[in-house]
């Protein structure tokens, strides 16, 4: 039987290289994308050399329309899962959040999902299986403080997936948006970073204080979580589960 093949953007570091090493483990043909070139060809080389899987890399640009119309011919074989992983964050408030900046978080965390699985869903209909897994946050369920754009667009992927759920539903085609509190991550520790400066408080208090205050485990989400719960998305068992946003919280949203 043919290994399933899943697509991660952003897959070169962070959630996106955590998720890779758990589908690697679990035996799926692995295409990584990003924009950075040199990080993915690291991390292909890092997950070949770490499992008997087969392991590609593709640069892309979400943004550009161009590369994404042709991602599903760049890529070796057709894509049974496509994870919507690439992101970006700034924080500032709205006062003074550059124009461009606003719209570039929307572009590449609304927009590029949304034109990716535009991309890919004829070829999930014609094999009549797809799974669609898009990387929101616990900022797709609540909000913070300066940080506009990108709870506009996480929130924004719960409705876009809602929609595709239903315009799929006859097709064995699921899309559902996990949901996960504070993951330690690089683009985190530089969130820790600009909240301070923020703030004029320690790293130490923004951690304690602002990011795991309303999050009753007080604890980060570990990247070996995300990729199950990504694998369990992809199995036979949820080909029911579609159109969800699924919390992976420590009870944050309980409140």
């Amino acid at each position: 039987m043919t290994a399933k093949h899943v697509l991660i953007t952003g897959g070169a570091s962070g959630i996106g290289l955590g998720m890779a090493q758990g589908f690697a483990q679990a035996g799926y043909r692995v295409t990584l994308s990003d924009i950075n070139a040199n990080a993915l060809n690291a991390a292909v080389e890092q997950l070949t050399s770490a499992y008997d899987v087969t392991v590609k890399g593709i640069t892309l640009d979400v943004t550009d329309s161009t590369q994404i119309a042709s991602a599903p011919d760049r890529v070796d074989a057709p894509v049974d899962i496509l994870i919507n992983n690439a992101g970006i964050q700034f924080v500032s408030a709205l006062e003074s959040f550059p124009e461009d900046k606003w719209r570039l978080i929307i572009d590449i965390l609304l927009t590029g999902p949304a034109m990716l699985t535009k991309a890919f869903l004829p070829q999930m209909y014609q094999q009549n299986f797809g799974r669609i897994i898009n990387v929101g946050s616990i900022h797709s369920l609540v909000a913070s403080p300066y940080k506009s754009a990108y709870v506009a667009a996480k929130h924004g992927l719960l409705g876009f997936s809602k929609t595709i759920a239903l315009e799929s539903a006859e097709h064995d085609v699921t899309i559902n948006t996990l949901c996960p509190s504070y993951v330690k991550t690089p683009l985190v520790e530089n969130q820790i970073i600009s909240q301070a400066q923020n703030h004029q408080i320690s790293e130490e208090e923004v951690i304690n204080t602002i990011m795991l205050k309303p999050m009753p485990k007080k604890a980060f989400i570990a990247l070996s979580e995300l990729a199950d719960t990504a694998l369990f998305l992809s199995s036979p068992s949820a080909k029911n589960i579609t159109a969800q946003a699924i919390a992976i919280d420590g009870g944050w949203t309980a409140h």
